[in-house]
């Protein structure tokens, strides 16, 4: 762990870490950190995140205790509808393409975020990544590696072709890359706040891209959005208290999955262990199936969060996890009845937030903006084509979200962590909460800590990282689970972040997983302004 009195910023990318930890010397707050950190990891890190996709953030406030949520994530336009989609020949929803994109949300985040608790100059904060993305930056070893397997992609794109790939190809490790149509929006925005981007010239680019593609999205679609603060929903798991935001996002697998978990005896079980994966993979299983079967925008769909979370609920479903064999065939319950970056920021004050930022997937809908270079999300693709579903495609509707940052507190130990990569993310998180109050690991070993995935929700496959040894995976597949061995650092299980404070010590931790490339930095000591003293 990196330990500090001051603050400390924990990105996917270095130099988004650094950038994060000077906004911090310079008395920024955590949250002015994380805007700075974020726009910077939309020029190094661009087929992740950027301001054509969506936000959600949580919020400490170390004087107050507060937590406060922020759902930052587009709605769909009034011309994206079912109906609307079938009357232009479409079959369901695209997997990729204009048709896939909603109004990004995370700008007007960046700018909600800010007015409430930043500190710094708002122009200011955007300054770092109008440098790199003008002057470039050397693109580094698992960005270079996404980059280039994914140049199919670009190539179906005249502009992702122009402002993404050189001659033709992705540019190389080590090699500077510049984006100076990307600094033009950054600086739109530096300069006009969250008006250039959803009234001003962005939008419009947004819309020419849109109307040249055939897609429906319309002005007022963006000059009507706005975020929502929203309350954290919450479990409490041995002692801990587990914060995630509610739907529209997969948090509440997360509350659910520690549900059920807390009904099994984990921590008198070895961490790699295949009795302890069985728990946590069974329990995967369940909490995801009531995730695709009910969670959807609350505000058109009636989503049953309160009988999701319900621990008689948690102690019933629990029944259906066989210690001896895995369940191939799970069902939804019935709880009403009776490609992503991730960051955190501590600063020196103790108050924290955890924030995660995506396009959805790698270069998100395949769609660059006019002028301005950054992609648009494809997170409409997360949308149910079955209108019956409470997912189902509507006008103004958010779609299913998979980025979720997350919050978790005993006593004087707050911690802000989060963990990427598409549904892997609740899984992942879970898994997290468990190593730290199950296996008593350290925020930085239960980052590091193998881990398995599962991307299907039907069936009995896993993915597992290498490090459990023969004998485990051995007991897994005897109890029916069909393995699939990953590398040892697997990008399939996603890199993440963490910070934490102690309350009473006021000491602040950072944590940072080797499966990205980026590190958590401190702000650094004012030991240049302090009068040298001789002995």
């Amino acid at each position: 762990m990196v330990i500090s009195t001051r603050g400390i910023a924990a990105t996917s990318q270095t130099l988004a870490s650094q950038v994060g930890a000077q906004v911090l010397a310079r008395g920024g707050s955590a949250v002015d950190a994380a805007i700075a950190a974020n726009a910077v990891l939309s020029v190094v890190e661009p087929m992740m995140c950027g301001m054509g996709g969506d936000l959600f953030a949580i919020h400490y406030d170390a004087k107050s205790g507060n937590l406060s949520g922020l759902n930052a994530s587009g709605w769909a336009g009034k011309g994206q509808t079912l109906d609307a989609y079938r009357a232009k020949g479409l079959v369901g929803i695209p997997p990729s393409g204009i048709h896939t994109a909603t109004v990004p949300g995370a700008v007007d985040g960046w700018w909600q975020m800010h007015r409430k608790f930043g500190k710094l100059p708002w122009a200011e904060l955007f300054q770092p990544a109008i440098y790199y993305a003008r002057s470039g930056y050397p693109v580094t070893e698992i960005i270079q590696e996404d980059w280039a397997g994914t140049e199919s992609k670009l190539r179906g794109d005249d502009n992702a072709k122009k402002y993404w790939l050189i001659d033709g190809r992705a540019p190389k490790l080590g090699e500077l890359f510049k984006v100076p149509a990307l600094a033009d929006a950054l600086e739109l925005v530096a300069k006009g706040g969250r008006d250039a981007y959803y009234k001003g010239p962005i939008a419009r680019s947004i819309l020419k891209t849109s109307k040249r593609l055939g897609g429906t999205l319309e002005a007022a679609d963006f000059a009507e959005f706005t975020s929502e603060w929203i309350a954290p929903i919450s479990t409490d798991y041995r002692g801990w208290k587990v914060y995630e935001m509610p739907p529209n996002g997969q948090g509440i697998a997360v509350l659910a999955m520690l549900n059920l978990m807390e009904k099994f005896s984990l921590p008198a079980m070895e961490q790699r262990s295949a009795e302890a994966m069985h728990v946590k993979i069974e329990a995967q299983k369940l909490a995801y199936r009531d995730v695709n079967a009910y969670v959807a925008d609350p505000r058109q769909a009636k989503v049953p969060v309160n009988g999701m979370l319900s621990k008689a609920y948690a102690a019933e479903r629990a029944k259906g996890i066989d210690a001896s064999r895995a369940n191939c065939d799970t069902k939804p319950g019935e709880p009403d009845k009776g490609h992503t970056v991730y960051l955190s920021v501590v600063d020196r004050e103790g108050n924290t937030v955890s924030w995660i930022q995506s396009i959805s997937d790698m270069w998100g809908s395949g769609v660059s903006v006019d002028d301005f270079a950054f992609h648009l999300h494809d997170r409409g693709g997360n949308f149910s084509s079955e209108p019956s579903h409470p997912n189902a495609m509507a006008a103004r509707k958010r779609p299913f979200h998979t980025i979720i940052p997350a919050f978790m507190e005993k006593g004087s130990q707050k911690i802000a962590f989060g963990i990427m990569r598409g549904s892997n993310q609740a899984q992942a998180h879970a898994q997290f909460v468990s190593n730290v109050v199950d296996h008593n690991m350290s925020i930085q070993a239960a980052l590091e800590a193998p881990r398995f995935t599962r991307r299907n929700v039907e069936g009995c496959s896993v993915m597992i990282e290498g490090r459990l040894d023969a004998a485990a995976m051995e007991k897994l597949k005897s109890l029916g689970h069909y393995v699939d061995w990953r590398a040892e650092y697997s990008g399939q299980m996603g890199g993440g972040q963490a910070v934490m404070l102690d309350a009473v010590t006021k000491m602040h931790y950072g944590a940072s997983s080797p499966r990205k490339d980026g590190a958590a930095i401190p702000e650094p000591d004012p030991y240049f302004s302090q009068s040298a003293k001789k002995p």
